[in-house]
């Protein structure tokens, strides 16, 4: 019984990959909100416990289990077998729980489940190398895109890491790998599967979409990315606008140029599109930060505009893709039902509240609670629809 459970669960990538991010999600928020509230002292900092965690823990488990499935399409290759792919799920799993507990227990040995994990992320980007190595697909813009983002996401771990062993701790390195891991390595590979994919997905729901998408798209947005991640390093708010502002023109104007049907599609793929313009509005909300810094430096805008991203651009298009895969390789209808686009509509007004979070310190408000309020209705949320897909992807096809 339990050999023939594991053969469905392991049938397709996404549903182990899927799972153990959704699992380490929560866990994880519950031990941010367990720290805010003292109810757990952690000796280590935030970046470790919530910024890692999310950047080179949590978010790349999900979107591997997508590319896993992907890429060989993308490229005309055969796809990852099973047991290949269950290796490396096994490596992610015990060293997100390794992280987890050390984290708790005893977070001198953390770095040992962070090489274990930079180990298994090496492994995985090896892999899909491979595969587009192997292909004889001509053009390969995408996959050589998802490459450089993965390669750049290595290098990042591997600087984190470093900087934060006993030998070699450095505060300010560990933030540029931070900021680097967020910009070059998660946005920018949910970026280029977005730019590839949600045009894709229109054309099925509304068969007159003309695909429009401008050729370097993917290169100017990883040069000013990586402009923006060095300005991000002198941590002067002012200078942030020099990457941010051309990155809101190229952006705003492509999805201008995209003219997205969004009255015309399902929620399925509405939801998708309203990640996509958290994306220029989180690059306002920079801007703005960047221009109230030489009015009044004393205006605090926290973490905005990372979690504008997160929450808005990261998490819809999770949720958006998740329940689109694993509905459509299940056997289902791909179709969001009224308790899917309740949850699609939540994480829109989560990200709302986490701006405004944001923000409250300038009123007095209680800061400490709204964003345990933030982290706990996230939690709510996530679970409310794991209720419904992750059983789907426990049964496993």
């Amino acid at each position: 019984m339990l050999l023939l459970w594991y053969k469905k669960f392991s049938s397709q990538p996404h549903q182990p990959f899927f799972t153990s991010g959704i699992l380490f999600f929560i866990l994880f928020m519950v031990l941010f909100i367990l720290s805010n509230l003292n109810i757990l002292l952690l000796d280590t900092s935030i970046l470790t416990y919530h910024a890692y965690s999310m950047v080179f823990v949590i978010f790349i488990q999900f979107f591997l289990g997508f590319l896993f499935v992907v890429f060989p399409r993308f490229l005309a290759q055969a796809e990852i077998k099973t047991e290949v792919y269950m290796k490396q799920f096994f490596l992610y799993f015990i060293a997100s729980f390794g992280i987890l507990l050390t984290l708790i227990f005893y977070s001198k040995i953390t770095f040992i489940f962070e090489i274990m994990m930079l180990v298994a992320q090496i492994i995985s980007f090896n892999l899909l190398y491979s595969i587009h190595k192997k292909s004889a697909v001509k053009i390969k813009e995408d996959t050589k895109w998802v490459l450089i983002a993965f390669l750049s996401g290595l290098i990042f771990h591997g600087l984190f890491i470093i900087s934060n062993l006993d030998f070699f701790y450095s505060y300010e390195v560990s933030k540029l790998a931070i900021n680097g891991g967020f910009y070059l390595f998660i946005f920018m590979i949910v970026f280029t599967i977005s730019q590839r994919m949600i045009p894709f997905f229109t054309t099925a729901k509304a068969p007159d979409y003309k695909i429009n998408k401008s050729e370097n798209l993917l290169f100017l947005v990883f040069g000013f990315l990586v402009l923006k991640v060095v300005l991000l390093s002198f941590d002067n708010a002012k200078i942030n606008i020099i990457a941010d502002v051309p990155l809101f023109i190229i952006i705003t104007k492509e999805l201008i140029k995209w003219k997205l049907p969004i009255f015309k599609v399902p929620s399925i793929v509405w939801v998708l599109y309203l990640g996509l313009y958290w994306i220029p509005i989180a690059l306002l909300i920079s801007i703005i930060e960047s221009f109230m810094a030489s009015y009044d430096s004393n205006i605090v805008f926290e973490k905005a505009v990372i979690h504008t991203l997160a929450l808005g651009y990261f998490i819809t298009l999770l949720v958006g893709f998740g329940t689109r895969v694993i509905l459509g390789h299940s056997g289902n209808i791909i179709h969001a039902s009224n308790f899917a686009t309740f949850i699609f509509i939540f994480v829109q007004l989560l990200t709302m509240l986490r701006i405004f979070t944001s923000f409250s310190l300038n009123f007095g408000f209680d800061y400490i609670f709204l964003i345990n309020l933030t982290a706990i209705l996230l939690i709510v949320g996530l679970c409310i629809w794991s209720s419904k897909y992750l059983t789907i992807l426990i049964k496993g096809k």
